[in-house]
C-alpha cells in the first residue's frame, strides 16, 4: 500500500460504512448514490491489499483488517478537522498571542473594562500585556517586541498607524493643605508660583508639551522641583506637599488621600492605538476591530 495514494475521502467513506454497516445508509449520510460509495471501498480495499468488510446478502460486517483501520481512520479524521478549526480559528484571529504595550495609568481608565471584556470573548487568545511609556511603544512596535501599542499623545509616523480613539480629561492635582485645595474650581494660572512635580519629557513627550503649554497659556513656565518617572510617585510626591502637577483624570481613582483633584475646562490628552504600518495579523485586527465597538458602544 503506497499512503500517499490514499485520500482523505476514502478513509471518510470508509468510517461512515464502518459505523453505519450498511452501504446504502452510509451512501445516504454521505449524499451519495451506493454504486460510486462501493466503488471507493474497493479502491481503498485494493490499496490496503486486504478485504475491509464481509459482505453478505442482508449485512455487512468490518474483517480485522476493518477493525484495525477503523480506530486509526477515525483518529485521523478527527485530528485533521481540529487542525482545519485551529486554522480557521487563527485565521480569523481567535486563538494565538498578542503582544499589547500600556501607557502608565490607562489601566485606572476604561482600558481595563476593554481588556477584561476581550479576554471574555476571545479565550484562545493569550494576552501579554506590558506598561510602557508612550514614547517606548514606538521603538518597540518597530523591533517587533509587541503587536498594539496604547499611547497618550502619539505624534504622526510614517512607519505607524496612530488611530485616536478617546480623549480624557486633564486634572490639576494639589496637596489637600494646599491654600487652593477647597476652591471649587482653580485655574491653572493660580500656580504659577508653585513648585511643580513633573515627569521627563522623554517618558512622554508630546504629553510634556501639552502640560507646559497649558502653562505658557495661563502665563508661566512651571518651576519643576522635582521629576518622577512613575505615576504614583508623582501623586505620592504631591500628597507629601513637595509640589502641584497635571495628570490625566483616571490617576484620580488612585485614592491618594492628601491629594485634592481640580478639572481643567476644556482641557484633555488624547489616547490612540498604534501598530505597524503595512499587513496586519488576522489577530491584531480583531483585537483593534474589538477595541474600537468598545470605545463606540
Amino acid at each position: 500500500m503506497n499512503p500517499s495514494t490514499v485520500e482523505l475521502r476514502h478513509l471518510r467513506y470508509f468510517c461512515a460504512v464502518a459505523e453505519e454497516l450498511h452501504f446504502g445508509r452510509a451512501a445516504a449520510r454521505l449524499g451519495l448514490s451506493q454504486p460510486p460509495l462501493s466503488l471507493q471501498i474497493r479502491q481503498l480495499e485494493e490499496m490496503v491489499g486486504a478485504r475491509l468488510f464481509d459482505r453478505h446478502s442482508r449485512s455487512v460486517a468490518l474483517t480485522d483488517a476493518g477493525r484495525a483501520l477503523h480506530e486509526s481512520a477515525r483518529r485521523l479524521l478527527r485530528d485533521v478537522e481540529a487542525a482545519l478549526a485551529a486554522a480557521r480559528q487563527a485565521g480569523s484571529g481567535e486563538v494565538g498571542e498578542l503582544r499589547v504595550a500600556f501607557a502608565p495609568t490607562l489601566m485606572l481608565s476604561t482600558f481595563a473594562d476593554m481588556l477584561r471584556r476581550y479576554r471574555s470573548r476571545h479565550p484562545g487568545v493569550r494576552l501579554d500585556l506590558r506598561e510602557l511609556p508612550s514614547a517606548e511603544q514606538t521603538a518597540a512596535l518597530l523591533r517587533g517586541d509587541i503587536d498594539v501599542g496604547f499611547a497618550r499623545e502619539a505624534g504622526p509616523d510614517q512607519r505607524l498607524h496612530v488611530e485616536p480613539i478617546a480623549r480624557e480629561p486633564l486634572m490639576i492635582a494639589l496637596n489637600r493643605d494646599h491654600p487652593r485645595a477647597r476652591q471649587a474650581r482653580v485655574p491653572v494660572s493660580a500656580l504659577a508660583n508653585d513648585p511643580w512635580v513633573l515627569f521627563p519629557r522623554a517618558i512622554a513627550p508630546l504629553l510634556y508639551d501639552h502640560v507646559l503649554r497649558l502653562c505658557q497659556d495661563a502665563g508661566f513656565v512651571p518651576r519643576v522641583v522635582q521629576e518622577s518617572r512613575e505615576t504614583y510617585t508623582t501623586v505620592g510626591l504631591v500628597g507629601a506637599g513637595v509640589g502641584v502637577t497635571i495628570i490625566p483624570a483616571g490617576v484620580s481613582r488612585m485614592g491618594w488621600r492628601r491629594v485634592a483633584y481640580k478639572t481643567i475646562p476644556k482641557a484633555s490628552t488624547e489616547l490612540s492605538m498604534i501598530w505597524t504600518a503595512g499587513p496586519t495579523r488576522p489577530i491584531v485586527e480583531t483585537f483593534l476591530a474589538a477595541a474600537r465597538r468598545d470605545v463606540s458602544a
